[in-house]
């Protein structure tokens, strides 16, 4: 069978130059269309959707002995539950089907193809529950040196474990979902008595977030040898935040009505395998973790990162270029602190990743971070100037890892902002 990996490989199907979707990704979604409702299993090449449930009709998956309503769900949680063995080889089968050299199902394009600007996206996984990671090291020192001591900006355990918080999974939704601006309690100032009304501080988070794709029983811990065992793949995230309520909310508990109201994430889940070229090395770890936080392998993601505004006269401006690589604890480090107290997991969970900050001011992850608490306000091509989201602004987040000529890419992750009602 063909390996998807291989960087060779090209398609009967046109994938355009630059395309996030070669037939190296296959990333996994939800959609539906108008003449056919019903939410459905798909992967993406190129500028297309493949309809799974067709191609299953068809029998090309058969010998990889699927359950057989599998790609006719509402999510792709039951199709992660049948283990990495299972859907390596389906990647790898797809992959096969998909080869220029093949013409197994090649005349019978037209019944499973749908052009993608005409199929409608939908939330690609049921989330059970979600955490929220504080990983990156540049954009924690932000934080701290903006609001505790400059000199000691990191807070005497961050350096010793990932540090997180459990989030809200009923407000996550899919790229392109308008998101209403929060109503909440903030203090404008340390004089007066806190006021009820919208955010004035409305925020954008740039983060990646990894998929459970197995579970656990309570009480049991995932060792790090294990952890991409139980990591499926990766979508884009947006984390949104408001500024002025979670300042005056978050002590001591942490983050609430500032963070729970809404988050958006792209409509692709891009496997761990069809990442697999793009590991590098992450940050050095000082001190060293403890022993059960120890790995070996190289676990970083040379992913790039991208944050554009646009303005509701259309004018959008880039704001950030980041990269995933900088995280300081990685994916299944932070894994195996979540379980490490025996906190069962369960098939589509998502954990994402914090705020991913690189070390220059273009490579910040929050407006909190690239306009600097608001003292210096980003230009837009309109004129205008943004210190924080204003409505009838869209954030745009886009990602992609680049090698040697293969790109592969998660699309991106759309939130429009609306008025408070």
């Amino acid at each position: 069978m063909i390996n998807a990996n291989d960087p060779s490989l090209k398609s009967w199907i046109e994938v355009p130059s630059g395309s996030d979707f070669p037939i190296q990704n296959l990333p996994l979604g939800i959609f539906r269309t108008a003449s056919n409702p019903a939410p459905r299993m798909c992967a993406a090449i190129g500028n297309f959707v493949i309809d799974l449930p067709v191609l299953n009709y068809m029998s090309v998956f058969d010998e990889l002995d699927f359950p057989p309503d599998v790609f006719v769900q509402s999510s792709i949680n039951s199709f992660m539950a049948q283990g990495k063995e299972k859907t390596r080889r389906f990647r790898n089968r797809l992959a096969e089907l998909l080869h220029e050299g093949n013409e197994e199902i090649r005349e019978n394009a037209w019944h499973f193809l749908h052009p993608m600007e005409k199929v409608e996206l939908l939330m690609p996984i049921e989330v059970g529950d979600y955490t929220d990671f504080y990983s990156s090291i540049e954009h924690a020192t932000n934080v701290g040196t903006m609001f505790r001591d400059p000199n000691n900006a990191l807070l005497p355990n961050w350096r010793h474990l990932p540090v997180g918080y459990h989030g809200r999974a009923s407000s996550i939704v899919v790229s392109g979902t308008p998101v209403r601006r929060p109503m909440g309690q903030t203090r404008p100032n340390d004089e007066d008595p806190p006021v009820f009304g919208p955010s004035r501080q409305l925020d954008f988070e740039l983060e990646m977030a990894f998929v459970v794709g197995q579970p656990t029983q309570m009480g049991q811990s995932i060792p790090m040898k294990e952890a991409e065992d139980y990591i499926f793949g990766m979508m884009l995230f947006n984390d949104w935040s408001a500024r002025d309520i979670q300042k005056w909310e978050y002590v001591p508990l942490g983050p609430f009505l500032g963070k729970n109201f809404a988050s958006t994430v792209s409509p692709w889940v891009v496997t761990l395998d069809a990442l697999e070229p793009f590991r590098v090395t992450g940050p050095a770890q000082e001190p060293p973790p403890l022993p059960y936080l120890h790995f070996q392998e190289k676990k970083n993601y040379d992913i790039q990162l991208e944050v554009a505004i646009r303005t509701e006269g259309g004018a959008e401006k880039t704001v950030s270029h980041s990269n995933f690589k900088y995280m300081y604890w990685n994916m299944c480090q932070q894994l195996v602190h979540h379980t490490v107290n025996g906190c069962n997991v369960r098939v589509g969970d998502l954990c994402a990743s914090g705020t991913i900050s690189g070390p220059t001011p273009d490579s910040y992850g929050s407006m909190l971070e690239l306009a600097w608490k608001g003292t210096r306000p980003i230009e837009m091509p309109d004129g205008s100037r943004r210190t924080f989201i204003q409505d009838g602004d869209s954030v745009i987040l886009r990602g992609w890892a680049e090698k040697e000529g293969l790109r592969i890419g998660f699309g991106e992750a759309t939130g429009r902002v609306l008025p408070a009602l």
